[in-house]
């Protein structure tokens, strides 16, 4: 079931054998002590559980830097969460939807680059990466979801994608943003999404827009 062995700190290896059928979401996440995942599955490098595409549950144990394999088209609810000691993530371009709650509390998380293949980032997806300090959006993702980098402490310097429409609830609250690169021609539609940041970089021709529209309000 959902979350079934989630939490299990001390648990080291998993063997799924290949009369399982069904393995719910999350399965083994926060399992921090996880070296190896074998059997029904299991990626390649015996670090990932993947079904159908989606990356399920990821073992942790003893990397700092991780390259998701190319076999992931969705990177699954939950599926770093707590993942405390990754300071580098590469998602390939195989990646299309990066699940809600994916990447939370990855607070030594420096550096992510999100390729172009990427559509939708979920709810509070990179919420509590404290120690990332710039992100850019890339033009394939037109909404951000609810709170998708809330609380990300260090960040300061943010780049949203041309074609983004729509930017959820508190999806950058709780961040230091210094300057927003903001790309559309047509200012996104925002709802309580910054605190306040000092620079707000737009097209040229569209200032009076922005100026006019919800964004001005968080301009210091």
């Amino acid at each position: 079931g959902n979350e079934a062995f989630s939490s299990c700190s001390s648990l080291t290896s998993v063997t799924i054998p290949d009369s399982v059928t069904t393995i719910g979401k999350s399965a083994f996440s926060r399992c921090s002590s996880l070296k190896e995942i074998k059997g029904k599955f299991a990626s390649e490098d015996g670090r990932c559980l993947i079904i159908d595409g989606t990356l399920n549950s990821f073992a942790p144990a003893g990397l700092t830097e991780y390259t998701i394999p190319n076999s992931v088209t969705t990177i699954g609810e939950r599926a770093f969460h707590y993942c405390s000691s990754l300071t580098s993530i590469t998602i390939p371009d195989s990646v299309t939807t990066i699940g809600d709650v994916a990447f939370y509390e990855c607070s030594r998380l420096t550096s992510i680059t999100i390729p172009n293949s990427v559509t939708t980032i979920g709810e509070n997806a990179f919420s509590s990466c404290s120690d990332l300090a710039s992100v850019t959006i890339p033009d394939s993702v037109t909404t951000i979801e609810y709170g998708a980098f809330s609380r990300c402490s260090s960040l300061a310097s943010v780049t949203i994608g041309k074609c983004v429409s729509e930017i959820g609830k508190e999806a950058f609250k709780g961040c230091n943003i210094d300057t927003i690169v903001c790309c559309p021609k047509i200012p996104p539609k925002i709802d309580d999404s910054f605190g306040k940041f000092e620079n707000l970089i737009v097209p040229t021709g569209c200032e009076e827009a922005y100026a006019n529209s919800d964004w001005g309000q968080y301009l210091e």
